[in-house]
């Protein structure tokens, strides 16, 4: 009786879960995504429509995965990294008073930073606005823009990574 598809899947994932978690976490570096990408690696073999054309299952589940990786990587490309912006430290150092050479080009970088400003999505540029002009916290800004306090920290987050690019390129 030929395998189904449902077992020879199960089957492959039993021979190679593990040998694909190593792989994943070599390239990822987080065992909770890599076990997540793993987990999807089997659900698109569960998609095929004819797992008998796969000649070569093991290259084919490699495969999914070395493409898997690459859109993992395009994916984290796109989001900017999460950081604390009421850390202690990032707040010290967004309030340290600058020295005489910072202060002597300050009119230069404040112009640049208005233009970088001025690049970013309203949404973006008003919660940016709202948390340094006025200091209002993510629950009022949040109220005050109609979205969710984690969405003001999504959006501060994409602003503060893309001044910092673009502040970088003027240099």
């Amino acid at each position: 009786m030929p395998e189904t598809k449902k077992t020879f899947v199960e089957r492959l994932f039993a021979e190679h879960r593990n040998a694909l978690q190593a792989f994943f976490y070599r390239r990822i570096k987080t065992k909770h995504d890599a076990a997540d990408l793993v987990q999807e690696v089997y659900l698109r073999i569960l998609r095929v429509k004819d797992a008998d054309a796969i000649l070569n299952p093991e290259g084919y589940l490699y495969t999914v995965a070395s493409n898997l990786v690459h859109e993992h990587y395009v994916l984290s490309e796109r989001q900017p990294v999460p950081f604390d912006l009421d850390h202690p430290l990032i707040e010290s150092e967004l309030g340290r008073p600058a020295g005489f050479e910072e202060w002597f080009d300050m009119e230069t970088r404040v112009a640049r930073l208005r233009d970088v400003l001025a690049q970013l999505p309203p949404k973006c540029r008003a919660t940016v606005h709202l948390k340094y002009q006025h200091g209002l916290s993510y629950q009022e800004i949040a109220e005050h823009l109609g979205v969710s306090p984690h969405m003001v920290q999504k959006y501060l987050g994409m602003a503060l990574a893309h001044c910092r690019r673009r502040m970088e390129r003027m240099r």
